[in-house]
């Protein structure tokens, strides 16, 4: 049986990276949820009930009820940015919410300064903040990263604090086995300050896991997805999770992609094209910060519809007729700010191999959809540390792009929505001293 969470004590400390519009949306909602002036719509913590136990005794419980999850009055804020905005004027400028709902919690947000941000102009070459920290080399960026959170603790008064990247998409950065194979070689980058194999996110990652955070990482980044991390967080025995915040697209294509494949129906090819405005559009408008997203979303298809396991249905397309084709593009688009449009053209078979089309068009809100992921990431990660469990994250899958997985043991990760929801419930149920009673298969 798996070890059941501790009860939480004293108040829990989130520290976000990037105080942006899904930063100030996340921390609007639930300061204005507390006062009960706003409702967290979208989070799972906040409104799914799952099933425990069965027959007599089985009954449907909200997570609250299973789990000892922290309390929305007991949790504190605090982040870093390239520009000095507070989270107040973060929340203005975003253009997300109107400000009749930003400020009746005006004070509070104001209170959220960021913090000097560990930052390189050459990861995020459209950001140009000054609210940055000097340091020596990476080694120097980890250590002040480190005292920022020792620091927050001792001011706030807070018991424990998950660390959560909601900063844009860094450029790509390959997995090189020699620098990122293994913690020992990690340190050694670090402090040889190899700038090109070691970002700020990973300066963040480092600093949160030694000073006993968990870490999440909600942008598609190489940052924990490296043994040298996954090292680390055993070592130090905390939760990380990543990468990416599954919020719009990529939610349709893995809550749709199963439909195909469950009716056995072909498929010959898939586009997605979105239009972003806000500051993350911005960042991803360079080609190689793009990069890094377009791995994160086109790795969701390929491993729900696999062309190896049914050929007939889906190994058409490419030029090598080895599988269908698969295109994503983001194309920044100022007009639209925060309300991103993502558009998906869908070319299937049926019988006898007549085609077919599916066009969804998706109308959304990136940072409304984002920030109950935020919450939920955030509380759940903060269980799973008081459950004992570290390393990877696999069960909150569910609420990322592009599950982390022990790519060097072959693993597959699991991308198919329903298969993540099981794999969530069942965490829930084990970190509640319930049985994890469903099977994925």
């Amino acid at each position: 049986m798996a070890t059941k969470a501790q009860e939480p004590k004293g108040k829990l400390g989130v520290m976000v990276v990037g105080l942006g519009a899904v930063a100030s949306t996340f921390m609007t909602g639930v300061l204005m949820a507390r006062k009960g002036l706003a409702k967290p719509i979208g989070s799972m913590t906040q409104y799914d009930k799952i099933r425990v136990g069965s027959g007599e005794d089985k009954k449907y419980l909200h997570y609250k009820d299973i789990i000892p999850l922290a309390d929305l009055n007991d949790i504190e804020f605090a982040a870093w940015d390239v520009y000095p905005a507070n989270a107040y004027e973060s929340a203005i400028n975003a253009e997300v919410l109107k400000e009749k709902d930003i400020n009746p919690v005006k004070d509070e947000l104001e209170k959220i300064k960021p913090m000097k941000a560990a930052f390189d102009h050459n990861y995020a070459k459209r950001l140009d903040g000054d609210n940055v920290k000097t340091v020596k080399d990476r080694w120097d960026m980890m250590e002040q990263i480190r005292e920022d959170i020792r620091n927050f603790k001792k001011e706030s008064g807070v018991d424990r604090v998950v660390v959560l990247w909601a900063a844009s998409t860094e450029i790509y950065v390959p997995v090189d086995e020699e620098i990122h194979g293994s913690l020992a070689a990690l340190e050694k980058a670090m402090k040889a300050d190899d700038r090109e194999h070691i970002s700020p996110s990973m300066c963040y990652a480092y600093a949160a896991l030694s000073e006993g955070c968990p870490f999440i990482m909600g942008a598609p980044n190489t940052t924990v997805d490296i043994p040298a991390m996954w090292e680390l967080a055993e070592k130090t025995g905390m939760p990380i999770a990543g990468k990416d915040f599954k919020t719009g697209q990529t939610l349709v294509k893995s809550g749709f992609a199963p439909i195909i494949g469950t009716r056995c129906l072909g498929l010959h090819g898939w586009f997605s094209t979105n239009i972003l405005g806000n500051r993350d559009g911005l960042v991803l408008d360079e080609p190689a910060n793009f990069r890094t997203k377009e791995v994160s979303k086109l790795s969701t298809l390929e491993s729900i519809l696999v062309p190896e396991n049914q050929p007939d249905l889906y190994g058409h397309g490419n030029d090598e007729d080895t599988q269908y084709y698969h295109k994503v593009r983001i194309n920044y688009y100022p007009p639209r700010n925060d309300n991103k449009e993502g558009w998906d053209n869908i070319d299937i078979f049926g019988w006898m191999g007549y085609p077919m089309q599916i066009k969804i068009n998706f109308l959304c809100r990136d940072s409304i959809l984002a920030a109950p992921l935020c919450l939920d990431l955030v509380l759940l990660s903060d269980v799973a540390m008081r459950a004992g469990r570290h390393g990877i994250q696999r069960f909150l899958s569910f609420f990322l792009k592009s599950p982390m997985h022990d790519y060097t043991k072959n693993e597959v990760p699991v991308n198919n929505l329903f298969q993540q929801y099981t794999m969530l419930k069942n965490a829930i149920r084990e970190m509640g001293g319930y049985e994890a009673d469903e099977q994925i298969d």
